[in-house]
């Protein structure tokens, strides 16, 4: 693709928004309906469309797909016989020669449902990954019969040298989400003479962010939204990996390389211990024992009860460790105590391999992801004007916000004014892990309280789903695996607004659990314990402990 002809892509992109609009209407209803089969499918390597050109349109027959979960578990699923198509919309070349432009892949399937579904990326993007639509514990949007669009944010690399490109920053923050959109529904319309009836967004993590972005600045584009664990103030926490890199640092002994080994701060003894008491004293708030904490608002727990008292030495944290502990889950925030991000709530995925891995790092295999991924993404394209040489240990927090000030106008998606997005009857469907160590659960929750003083409709058109124990968009002891695509469709198409969830989890096998619509919790009622039905979604009481 990098060979491919540069395009002014600018005066370009309001035409394409026109074309989509057009083609949506009388053009494409004048024209026969075509056949979908391989020969229509070849045919759309010479479709032309302002800004963007087809690399390849190649027909994919019906059969098993290897499809990796938000864990990295790959599932095997059936997909039917569809169209791939690959492409570029607005490409362009900076000084230095080095190609940019929003790479995208388009699946369209033969039995098409009539909907369209974007999904979501992950980290800075920086690689077209198969567009079969997000599979978590239920059927991908392909195998479902959706037309299905993903992208690579308008940068090539996984790394964050891209952001040294103005144009390539707006891509990534919230541009390349409308090119990408632009592009797909026009191809639709083309490839099967009808615009899709509904369009969709789904996506985790940096996709859920995109997905919040979708509602925030392209607010007529979508029906339905779902927003797992999203990074909507991705900048802020930026800052507060940072925070939390130094404070674990402090606790840790120094690696082959001079550097903190954080891996070695906190052992997989001392977060068994701190799960353990936390369990002990908030896991029976919902009715039943059952390793999860569903009843989070009532859940007061403190480390420093686990702080080891004179000539103490066992089943007892020092209070060095105690400090540290409490300087994460407490939050980042400068020297007068200003807020740079959310605390995050004690819960019980804390000792599990997705927490560790962002937090700590594994022990003589792998560096925390908060250092390997927080530290260049902070300095590179958090921070205005760049400062490649900023170690993540160094960070003034006394000047972090006005630092990361300018890519947050730009990047974050936390707008509460949506009477766009819900004037067309737009449905936005967020879900998040109590245990995720990357996205704060109590960040979004303020957000959705912020969104429902503002909107006393809040309701109506946006709910948030949290997912008890489980980490960043998966794992964890928790029941992991739902459906939010249906929930979103159901609420669009069928006017039934989702109040509970039904989830599994294979850490819980055999059971079932309902998420409920925050800030109800799941309460056990009595009978079968391994059944969701045995659950109410009741209000949340703080004053319960």
């Amino acid at each position: 693709m990098d060979g491919w002809a540069e395009m002014n892509y600018p005066k370009y992109w309001f035409a394409a928004v026109l074309c989509v609009a057009m083609v949506g209407v009388g053009a494409v209803q004048a024209k026969a309906p075509p056949v979908v089969d391989p020969a229509a499918c070849a045919a759309m390597a010479g479709w032309r469309f302002p800004a963007t050109q087809i690399g390849s349109a190649v027909w994919q027959s019906a059969g098993p797909a290897k499809i990796p979960t938000a864990t990295g578990i790959m599932v095997s699923y059936d997909l039917p016989a569809h169209c791939v198509v690959q492409g570029i919309t607005s490409p362009y070349r900076d000084k230095a020669g080095r190609a940019y432009g929003v790479k995208f892949e388009l699946r369209l399937p033969a039995a098409w449902n009539g909907r369209f579904l974007f999904q979501g990326g992950g980290g800075l993007d920086g690689v077209v990954r198969p567009a079969y639509g997000d599979a978590n514990g239920a059927k991908p949007g392909l195998a479902r019969g959706f037309a299905v669009v993903s992208m690579d944010g308008g940068h090539d690399g996984l790394d964050a040298s891209f952001a040294a490109n103005q144009q390539a920053r707006l891509d990534f923050a919230y541009r390349a989400i409308g090119k990408a959109t632009a592009v797909a529904k026009a191809a639709i319309a083309h490839f099967y003479d009808k615009a899709p009836s509904f369009s969709y967004f789904e996506g985790c993590s940096n996709g859920g962010r995109e997905a919040m972005m979708a509602a925030d600045r392209y607010p007529l584009e979508f029906d339905g939204i779902v927003a797992g664990d999203p990074g909507f103030r991705l900048a802020h926490a930026a800052v507060a990996e940072a925070w939390n890199n130094q404070h674990l640092a402090a606790i840790a002994p120094k690696g082959a390389d001079g550097a903190p080994d954080l891996a070695a701060a906190l052992g997989d003894g001392d977060l068994t211990l701190i799960k353990n008491q936390l369990l002990d004293q908030c896991d029976g708030l919902d009715g039943l024992r059952d390793g999860v904490i569903n009843n989070q608002a009532a859940c007061h727990f403190s480390p420093a009860s686990l702080q080891c008292k004179p000539g103490q030495t066992a089943n007892c944290l020092s209070a060095a460790k105690i400090a540290a502990i409490q300087a994460v889950f407490g939050g980042a925030h400068d020297s007068k105590g200003n807020a740079l991000y959310s605390g995050f709530p004690y819960d019980g995925g804390i000792a599990e391999v997705g927490w560790r891995l962002w937090m700590l790092g594994i022990p003589h295999q792998m560096k925390s992801l908060n250092v390997i991924l927080g530290g260049p993404s902070l300095s590179l394209y958090f921070m205005t004007p760049q400062q490649p040489d900023r170690s993540v240990y160094t960070l003034d927090f006394d000047h972090a916000d006005a630092e990361i000030a300018q890519t947050a106008a730009i990047n974050d998606a936390d707008s509460t004014m949506l009477n766009s997005f819900s004037g067309h009857g737009g449905k936005l469907l967020i879900y998040q892990g109590t245990s995720d160590p990357v996205f704060s659960a109590l960040d979004v929750q303020a957000w959705y309280r912020h969104l429902v003083a503002t909107d006393s409709d809040a309701d109506s058109y946006a709910r948030l789903f949290m997912v008890p124990g489980m980490n960043h968009c998966g794992g964890g002891v928790a029941t992991d695996q739902f459906d939010p695509l249906s929930a979103v469709q159901a609420w669009v198409e069928q006017h039934r607004a989702p109040d509970r969830i039904v989830a599994t989890g294979a850490a819980l096998p055999g059971q079932s659990r309902p998420l409920c619509a925050y800030p109800r919790y799941a309460q056990f009622q009595g009978g079968d314990q391994r059944q969701a039905a045995s659950f109410a979604c009741v209000a949340a009481d703080a004053t319960k402990h």
